[in-house]
């Protein structure tokens, strides 16, 4: 029988309350005491700027210090992108130990992922060689950026469903200034995020051999012991890659 991926799908998040949950449900994955169950989160996010660890502040085209929209500077590798309502944004939490300990090869199948989502929407997505992301027909429709903690995997994908577009004029995407961002609204101007969602789930599950379960939020951050609901100072993420 395969395993379970339990995940949570909580509505629209604040872009720090979802970064403490990744943190609390990474501590306790991390440590030696538990064997917790492969999850994610399913969310959407409100209007929010966020850089790398090692992201250039060049690629902002405004001031951060002025701005009416958030910016925060994250542990996830990569270069500035932006979240907001229409996007589908996902954050496994996997123990890479029981799958293969391979940031290249996690990343590729996080893109696998969401490439075979279009697929089940008639649409044809596939890679850029030399970056990394989902492209249709030129256009990047999804971005990810992850982090690794112990070989448990945080941070994530965001697939851009029903996302304004013009949010993204205000940056240089992931630092590429030669290729525009894309929506699959775009390409299926009747989409939904509705219609996307269970497509996310579905393809998680088959990618990564594992049988979705839907939790509460709560039970998530609970785990299978007590689980602090705090950032944890304890976290020391051994690696990361790129949006």
């Amino acid at each position: 029988m395969k395993p379970e991926l339990h995940y949570c799908l909580p509505g629209e998040v604040p872009y720090q309350t979802a970064r403490i949950w990744q943190q609390s449900r990474v501590s306790l994955a991390a440590t030696a005491e538990t064997n917790l169950t492969d999850s994610f989160l399913l969310l959407t996010h409100p209007p929010v700027y966020t850089l790398g660890q090692g992201g250039d502040a060049r690629y902002l085209k405004f001031d951060p210090e002025t701005s009416d929209t958030d910016v925060f500077r994250v542990e996830r590798g990569g270069e500035v992108t932006y979240h907001g309502p229409g996007q589908w944004v996902g954050y496994p939490i996997l123990d890479l130990r029981r799958h293969r300990r391979d940031l290249h090869w996690y990343l590729r199948e996080l893109e696998a992922v969401l490439i075979d989502v279009c697929a089940q929407l008639g649409l044809t997505a596939d890679r850029v060689p030399g970056l990394t992301g989902v492209w249709i027909e030129g256009r990047k429709v999804a971005a990810m950026g992850i982090r690794a903690t112990k070989w448990i995997s945080w941070h994530g994908f965001a697939l851009n469903v029903r996302t304004d577009l013009s949010a993204f004029d205000r940056i240089v995407p992931c630092g590429i200034d030669d290729r525009p961002v894309g929506s699959l609204h775009q390409f299926l101007p009747e989409i939904s995020m509705a219609a996307v969602q269970p497509l996310i789930v579905r393809a998680m599950g088959d990618r990564f051999q594992l049988v979705p379960r839907c939790i509460d939020v709560q039970e998530w951050l609970a785990g299978d012991a007590k689980s602090p609901t705090t950032a944890p100072n304890s976290a020391r993420s051994t690696s990361d890659a790129t949006r």
